[in-house]
């Protein structure tokens, strides 16, 4: 407390000041949290004192309101680039010239006094390990907190995220006494799903019943933990000598929503070998075939790739185009290279200007990939462990313990 103290007078945090008449000053109050390192020991107690702003009464004692617009900061000077990504108070800081990081660092530091950790092997909750060979990340501590948590360390595990073809809907079951433990596990598998693409379709299918969770959505929710008992390491790698080749798979299952009958989207995106992009979401519309739904997934996807292609321009890298788009529909396909819209697409107008502009910019290539190969068949649907284990390996996750 002392020391936080000592930072906020330093750093000239505040001014005193008489206060304004008819004003009321907030109170402040004394934050503590234990920073724990990835094995889980401890690393320090940190104290922090906090303003009480939500007592603030809007257009009384403030008007106007104010939130960070970016988080990633990147400057390039000639052949030097340096690269700063900000969470609250966490920075990551990367670039291609150590001197440049190292006087940006102490730059830092003289406007406000930093903790300089050295080289990222921790950050918010993903554990990072790199090597020759490239870069590992995984949340396996968190994951043995969600095990503990949930009572399940020493459960068997599965081989699955959920079974194979199970359809979960809305009144399945009888309502949770407790609904709110069901929200927080969906919650931490939420912010897992930052590492653990394979879970993605799982945990979109039990974010949907956090309104009114039931018996049978929970057992789902913990077949999904028995799951990440079985692979507490496995984590994405990417690869040192991985290219700058932007690649994406679109897929999409047609009306397999049992309560609402709509479809799923499901895509995932690659910088070389390396995944870089995925997501599952349910479409917003119903569609009255599976080319329809196909075609708005293609659409989402190439909305996906733009805002990559900029997030690259801003890294400075150059995307080569067309970027190739894998898609198993035939028919969704031909539709991007008919110029016709008969009388059964009309409907898809927007959908069609947006994917056939970017296809005739020569911003994608379309290309159809049979259905056993489709990668973002993992995005859609619950699939048989063969099956499942396959498709893990081509989306670059691996199950090993951390390089050194």
């Amino acid at each position: 407390m002392h020391q936080e103290l000592q930072a906020l007078e330093r750093n000239n945090t505040w001014s005193l000041t008489h206060l304004p008449k008819g004003k009321k000053a907030i109170g402040c109050k004394w934050v503590y949290k234990v920073k724990l390192n990835p094995d889980g020991t401890v690393a320090r107690h940190k104290a922090r004192l906090v303003a009480k702003g939500f007592h603030q009464v809007q257009c009384v004692d403030f008007f106007d309101s104010f939130s960070p617009d970016h988080c990633l900061f990147v400057k390039a000077s000639g052949d030097s680039f340096l690269a700063m990504l900000v969470y609250v108070d966490d920075v990551l800081v990367t670039g291609n010239s150590q001197q440049d990081i190292d006087s940006f660092k102490a730059y830092l530091d003289g406007l406000f006094t930093i903790k300089d950790l050295g080289c990222a092997k921790y950050f918010l909750g993903v554990e990072i390990a790199r090597n020759r060979d490239g870069t590992y990340l995984n949340q396996r501590k968190y994951i043995l907190d969600i095990l503990h948590d949930t009572g399940l360390m020493g459960c068997k595990p599965a081989t699955v995220p959920l079974p194979p073809g199970i359809k979960l809907i809305a009144d399945s079951g009888i309502p949770l006494p407790d609904p709110e433990k069901y929200r927080r596990l969906v919650g931490r598998l939420l912010y897992l799903n930052f590492t653990r693409p394979d879970i993605t379709y799982s945990v979109q299918q039990l974010s949907q019943f956090v309104t009114s969770p039931r018996s049978d959505h929970w057992e789902a929710a913990l077949h999904l933990v028995k799951y990440l008992k079985g692979t507490p390491y496995l984590g994405l790698f990417y690869s040192a000598t991985s290219s700058f080749d932007l690649t994406a798979f679109s897929d999409a299952d047609w009306g397999s929503c049992p309560d609402t009958r709509k479809s799923l989207t499901g895509y995932c995106l690659f910088l070389g070998s390396s995944l870089i992009s995925w997501k599952m979401k349910k479409q917003n519309t119903v569609s009255h075939s599976s080319a329809e739904t196909e075609y708005r997934a293609l659409g989402t996807t190439v909305c996906e790739l733009q805002w990559v292609s900029f997030i690259a321009a801003d890294l400075h890298i150059c995307v080569s185009t067309p970027i190739p788009l894998w898609c198993d529909n035939k028919a969704a396909l031909h539709i991007v290279e008919n110029p016709v819209f008969h009388e059964r697409t009309k409907h898809l107008d927007i959908d069609c200007h947006l994917v056939r502009n970017h296809f005739k910019s020569g911003f994608i290539l379309l290309k159809h990939v049979s259905s056993t190969h489709q990668i973002a068949d993992v995005f859609t649907k619950s699939l048989p462990s063969t099956q499942f284990r396959a498709l893990l390996l081509k989306l670059g996750l691996i199950d090993h313990h951390c390089p050194t």
